[in-house]
């Protein structure tokens, strides 16, 4: 999928996907950019902090971009290196308020990982937290429509579908669905995007069972 390609919100035909996850962490992590972790101690310096979303593929201007004093580690970007990223594409997603690291930006989104792609799930009113956001790890599963008795081939696809939320969009009007964008294996994309009346669960920190 290239950075100007959105994904396709698809209602679905009850089908429900096999578990993946591995691999997940390690792109959470390079997708949603570093957690912002003002240290009590230590020499601090001005650095550049994510002021908005920025999604991949997106040109970074000077609003995108604050600064903050922080303790921080080699890895993120100076103040005083502004202009090294401006004008430059987000390779990946960026969440505001996390600090922005070089390998972050460049000529040309690297977004999605090779074997992930995203999907962009219509989730009805009460189908997700309220508070849900870009960088969590959830599991999307059928909701009470769509979880009747499966059985054979049909127990297969009936696993909830790990992945990262790497965006949400409001209901374009009241009572209507969210559209949560999810990154998950290019193999489960489809189905996911198949799923009837699809919730959303946000999942542990260091747990990999769905609920």
């Amino acid at each position: 999928m290239g950075p100007e390609q959105q994904p396709v919100v698809t209602g679905g035909r009850r089908r429900r996907l096999g578990w993946v996850w591995a691999g997940v962490g390690a792109v959470v992590a390079s997708a949603v950019g570093f957690t912002l972790i003002v240290q009590s101690a230590g020499q601090r310096e001005q650095v550049l902090v994510l002021a908005r979303d920025v999604p991949a593929g997106r040109v970074i201007g000077l609003a995108d971009l604050r600064a903050v004093a922080v303790a921080a580690d080699a890895g993120v970007v100076p103040v005083a290196d502004r202009n090294s990223v401006l004008g430059r594409r987000a390779k990946v997603p960026l969440v505001a308020g996390s600090l922005l690291a070089p390998g972050q930006v460049g000529k040309d989104a690297a977004f999605p990982p090779k074997g992930m792609s995203q999907v962009a799930i219509a989730v009805e009113e009460g189908g997700a937290p309220p508070e849900l956001s870009p960088g969590e790890r959830v599991a999307v599963l059928p909701g009470p429509a769509g979880a009747g008795a499966a059985t054979g081939a049909e127990e297969e696809t009936s696993s909830p579908v790990a992945g990262t939320v790497t965006g949400v969009r409001a209901p374009e009007s009241a009572g209507g669905p969210r559209v949560v964008t999810v990154l998950v294996e290019t193999g489960a994309a489809r189905r996911a995007a198949r799923m009837e009346h699809p919730r959303v669960v946000v999942l542990p920190a260091e747990g990999r069972e769905a609920p």
